[in-house]
């Protein structure tokens, strides 16, 4: 009963922390509204396009640390192996942050793509595989220039290193699995607009 509800805790303030928006807290400084400009996501790439470089990385590193801080969390109240699945409350954390960043409760459910903070879970979650799926990103983003093709393989070589080293494990498996299924979801729009010849490239200055 402890770990369920600590469990529950845990959930709903990973997803109370994803759902503040570095980007249109920024962006509404500079009296722009994300959710009617470029892409109308609130993360990182549209801030990128639309405000520039440095305000899009500090958008990049204010979701990724509040997905961070929401993995700490979660393992902070689910120590140990709860249900039989290590590194579950830094997992249970790490989703519901996702899930608050892209379906945020208060911004009216508009949100962004979870990138940044997928990022941040991946690299709690396990460090190495983490960073060697970040690697392969950053080599995608630089042959194509397309951040969306870089984000989609991110997450989907994070799930393969993750399958392969916890076959067996159900739970983490489905967990990573997860995670790739809620990025493409997230980018079926420039999945079509990648096979239309007609996304936009790193360099392409939204309206």
């Amino acid at each position: 009963m402890r770990e369920i509800l600590f469990s529950i805790l845990a959930a709903v303030i990973a997803y109370l922390l994803g759902s503040l928006s570095t980007g249109i807290i920024l962006a509404g400084k500079s009296g722009v509204n994300l959710r009617e400009v470029g892409s109308k996501n609130t993360g990182a790439s549209n801030v990128l396009r639309v405000l520039g470089f440095r305000k899009g990385l500090i958008t990049f590193v204010g979701d990724s640390t509040k997905a961070a801080l929401a993995c700490l969390i979660g393992s902070l109240l689910l120590p140990g192996d709860p249900f039989g699945i290590p590194g579950f409350g830094a997992m249970l954390g790490g989703l519901f942050a996702i899930l608050g960043h892209n379906w945020p409760i208060f911004y009216g459910f508009h949100g962004g793509k979870g990138v940044a903070c997928s990022v941040a879970v991946a690299l709690f979650v396990n460090p190495l595989w983490g960073a060697v799926s970040v690697l392969v990103c950053v080599a995608v983003i630089a042959a194509t220039r397309f951040i969306s093709l870089g984000s989609l393989v991110l997450l989907l070589a994070y799930a393969v290193c993750l399958c392969v080293k916890d076959w067996g494990q159900w739970g983490s498996c489905m967990w990573v699995v997860l995670l790739f299924a809620l990025c493409v979801l997230r980018h079926r729009a420039n999945i079509q607009r990648m096979v239309n010849g007609t996304e936009n490239k790193i360099g392409h200055k939204a309206a």
